[in-house]
């Protein structure tokens, strides 16, 4: 039974069905959909050629089909974007009426923990319930970014939105639209900047989005200057 007070309401369902969905997704996306199974979703992106994040999103396995959980105000353009490249494959990519719901329990032996992070929390698919309240603060305590607002729309490298330390791509599993440069970059060990959280200060060039209420900015910073950044123990580790 659905909990209440757990929807993020900011977030819709796309299903992706047909022949080859996993196939057509793989040469796509930047982690194994090869190996996406119900109890182990994945954060995932879209790129640019150059690598740039245009989408960020969730995959999950849905039997022979995949659901997207995406942010809600780009789940149309996303859409579109996909059926770009779906050509003439037989694939229908429809809205779900699937909700997303989130609660703060970390507990890193749940099996629906947030796939980036076990600290954020649960992660589940479900009916629609009442609104959940605290998830941005909670995720932006972490210093995880997501979405256009942050992460911006073909303006970041993946890597720069930290998608190597949260799981968000693979190394292994062959090409998909962006990766020669993604693949250079983690070879050469060459990520000079990061999208950070830090407390909110007056916008610059290197402001994504500014959260007054909750006194925190989300900025494009280089990783010798990242100032008074918060450095969570994932991103520590990682610098």
């Amino acid at each position: 039974m659905t909990e209440t007070g757990t929807q993020l309401t900011d977030r819709a369902i796309l299903r992706l069905a047909g022949d080859e969905v996993r196939a057509f997704l793989q040469g796509l996306v930047t982690t194994d959909v090869a190996a996406l199974t119900p109890a182990a979703p994945q954060w995932a992106g879209l790129l640019t050629p150059q690598g740039k994040a245009l989408f960020d999103f969730m995959l999950w396995a849905d039997g022979d089909a995949v659901l997207i959980d995406a942010e809600a105000d780009q789940a149309d353009i996303l859409a579109r974007r996909l059926s770009m490249y779906r050509l003439r494959r037989a694939i229908t990519i429809e809205p779900s009426p699937a909700a997303v719901h989130w609660s703060p329990v970390a507990d890193a032996d749940a099996r629906d923990h947030d796939p980036r992070l076990p600290a954020l929390g649960r992660r589940w698919l479900g009916d629609p319930g009442d609104p959940a309240t605290g998830w941005h603060a909670h995720r932006l305590s972490f210093g995880v970014t997501e979405g256009v607002g942050e992460l911006g729309s073909g303006e970041t490298l993946w890597l720069e939105c930290n998608a190597r330390e949260l799981g968000g791509v693979s190394f292994t599993k062959g090409c998909y639209v962006g990766q020669e440069n993604t693949a250079r970059m983690h070879h050469r060990a060459k990520v000079n900047r990061r999208l950070v959280v830090a407390p909110l200060g007056e916008p610059g060039a290197r402001t994504r989005a500014r959260y007054p209420d909750l006194a925190l900015t989300v900025e494009l910073r280089r990783v010798e200057a990242l100032g008074d950044a918060l450095i969570p123990d994932w991103l520590a580790a990682a610098l």
